[in-house]
Formats: structure tokens, C-alpha cells, sequence
């Protein structure tokens, strides 16, 4: 029997997202997002088979928010790469508790796979190939992927900064003098200055 079309895989991912922006992942069930749509959940059954299938959704949603047009091609590869980092960065961080499910459903998202492949069309202009580019794409996967955990978990203007910031300094001087500085420095100088190095490390 053909699923009914009231329901829109747009307003089932909203519904899915709005939950997990919420309650965060654990909180995602087909229970929790019957209950955004106003739907009993079996009903909810007949527009989607099972729980996998709302992240996948939701991270279409999400991810197809992304620009992943390329930037104008007479920029240096670094800008062009910046460029895109950040458009995924900015989109991804309005929603933390997805990142683990673009993980898990980064092959199945076409608007992933767009994304990604307009940055390794800049790479390979840029001379990368191979195993390089490779290891190229994985690093600035990880590193915007952990950035945004880092900003919304242990964010540099937070209670751990100050925390540290005030260790005895004879026993963690470091550290203690790092987090005084650290607590000056907004998220986008943080972001922006680990993406540099990254950049200037992958042509290394």
C-alpha cells in the first residue's frame, strides 16, 4: 500500500530536527516525533519505516542548507577551501547535536556528497591527488566536525577556561597562563586561526 502524501519528508525532517534540537539525539524516537506532528506512532509508521531513516532526513535537511556551490575560481585554493569550510561550519553549528549523524549518514546524504565534492574539485586544481587528497578531505571533515563540538562543549568562554585559568601555577603553569589568554579569543578567531594552520599544514 502506498504511503499517503500529507506528510512531507521536508516537514517530517523539521519535526525530527526540532526534537533533537530540543532534547538532543537520545531524545529522537519515532514516539517523540509523532508527538511534534501531532500523529499517533503508528501513524507515524506510515510515512517512515524506523528511526534510521528520520536521521537520514534530517540530515539531508540540514546538510542541504549548506552552499556547496564553488567560490569563484581566481581565488587562491586557501580562500576557496576557507570558503567552503566555513559555509558548512556556520550551517552545522546552528544545529551541535547532529553532527554524530553526519557521521553515521554522510554516504547516504547527496547534499554531503555535493559539498564534498566541490571540495575535492579545489584540491585536485590545488595539485592534490591520490592518497594526499584523500588525508586532505578527512582533515578538514574532522577538524570542522570537532571545532563545532569544541565551540558548543567546551566553548573557550565557558566555566572550563576560568576553571583552568585559576590551577595553582607552580604545579600547571601552562596551562594556566594558556587559559587566561584563551578566555580573549571569540569563536571565529579560534576557528578561523586553526583552519590556517590546517591549510598551511596540508600543503606542507
Amino acid at each position: 500500500m502506498p504511503r499517503p502524501r500529507s506528510l512531507t519528508q521536508d516537514r517530517l525532517a523539521s519535526a525530527a530536527l526540532a526534537v533533537i534540537d530540543r532534547e538532543g539525539l537520545p531524545g529522537l524516537s519515532m514516539r517523540a516525533v509523532a508527538q511534534e506532528l501531532g500523529l499517533s506512532t503508528m501513524a507515524l509508521y506510515r510515512y517512515v519505516d524506523d528511526r534510521e531513516e528520520l536521521e537520514r532526513l534530517v540530515v539531508e535537511l540540514v546538510l542541504g542548507a549548506v552552499d556547496s556551490e564553488a567560490p569563484a575560481p581566481d581565488a587562491p585554493w586557501r580562500e576557496r577551501i576557507q570558503v567552503m569550510v566555513s559555509r558548512l561550519r556556520d550551517t552545522v553549528s546552528a544545529h551541535p547535536s547532529v553532527v554524530p549523524l553526519t557521521l553515521t549518514h554522510r554516504h547516504r546524504s547527496r547534499a554531503g556528497l555535493r559539498w564534498s565534492e566541490t571540495v575535492l574539485a579545489i584540491l585536485t586544481e590545488a595539485g592534490f591527488e591520490g592518497p594526499q587528497r584523500v588525508i586532505a578531505l578527512r582533515s578538514l571533515l574532522g577538524y570542522v566536525i570537532g571545532a563545532i563540538q569544541m565551540e558548543h562543549l567546551g566553548p573557550l568562554s565557558g566555566a572550563g577556561t576560568v576553571a583552568i585559568s585559576a590551577l595553582p601555577p607552580d604545579e600547571f603553569p601552562y596551562m594556566a597562563e594558556t587559559a587566561r589568554h584563551a578566555r580573549t579569543v571569540s569563536a571565529d578567531e579560534e576557528f578561523l586561526g586553526g583552519l590556517a594552520v590546517l591549510l598551511r599544514g596540508l600543503r606542507a
